[in-house]
């Protein structure tokens, strides 16, 4: 019997992938992915059987790499972390009801929101909210009221899926909805393509951002800051953005 991994490729950059998953992508047989992740693997996938797969196309590629694991060695790879808005949940879903029995290993990646923090500086260094605003698996009046109790707790919100051609308005809803419960001047943090060769980083306020969010698209993830965030500045140099963890309430420095 083969095992079946589930890999996180991590935010875009062969760097990001972990020692542990580079491991289990060379003692697999085949490799099996949405083809944009795989091109990011480059070496990894030499002397492979590679299967390549499309956007929209999750279940049958989890059902894929699935029955080929019965005898063979296996890595499912996923974009980011696999067990955020990743390959994992839907892989096991199809693992429970169809292929009882099967050994699988679900492996960790950096995700999306801690990639583009670390591009940022410190924008969520304590407690924070994750939110897709994709309505592709989700309802959209699910997704609202998610937001709403979320830009009620004061912490920072990371935003993923903020924005695509098939769902354009999504982001200026949401925007809408924080602005009922956050001040206009409140950091937001934008990382476009993180890690990879087209990266950008873009430091802005709430209110700017909803006069303006035409430059965010899919490959963007947004960092809506929480009621102690704020912009750093040196002079009129932006250094990044600070949520303090609360150190500050307890030493002195």
């Amino acid at each position: 019997m083969g095992t079946l991994y589930i890999i996180s490729s991590g935010p875009g950059d062969v760097n990001q992938l972990t020692p542990e998953a580079a491991r289990a992508i060379a003692a697999a047989d085949i490799i099996i992915g949405n083809a944009f992740y795989l091109a990011i693997l480059g070496g990894f996938l030499q002397g492979k059987e590679v299967i390549y797969s499309a956007m929209g196309k999750e279940i049958d590629r989890a059902r894929e790499a699935c029955r080929l694991a019965a005898d063979k060695n296996v890595a499912m790879i996923s974009g980011g972390d696999a067990g955020v808005y990743g390959m994992a949940s839907i892989v096991l879903e199809i693992i429970e009801h169809e292929f009882p029995g099967l050994e699988y290993v679900v492996l960790p990646g950096v995700t999306a929101a801690t990639a583009a923090a670390s591009k940022l500086g410190s924008p969520l260094s304590g407690d924070y909210v994750t939110l897709s605003l994709s309505d592709l698996l989700t309802p959209w009046e699910v997704i609202v009221k998610r937001l709403e109790l979320a830009f009620q707790m004061g912490v920072p919100v990371a935003l993923y899926n903020p924005k695509s051609r098939g769902r354009p308005v999504n982001l200026h809803r949401a925007l809408v909805i924080a602005r009922q419960y956050k001040d206009d001047s409140t950091p937001v943090g934008i990382v476009r393509n993180a890690y990879r060769n087209d990266e950008k980083i873009i430091v802005t306020t709430l209110g700017e951002l909803y006069n303006d969010d035409s430059f965010v698209d899919m490959h963007s993830i947004l960092i809506i800051g929480g009621e102690e965030t704020r912009i750093w500045k040196e002079e009129e140099n932006v250094r990044g953005i600070i949520t303090p963890r609360g150190y500050h309430r307890k030493y002195v420095y």
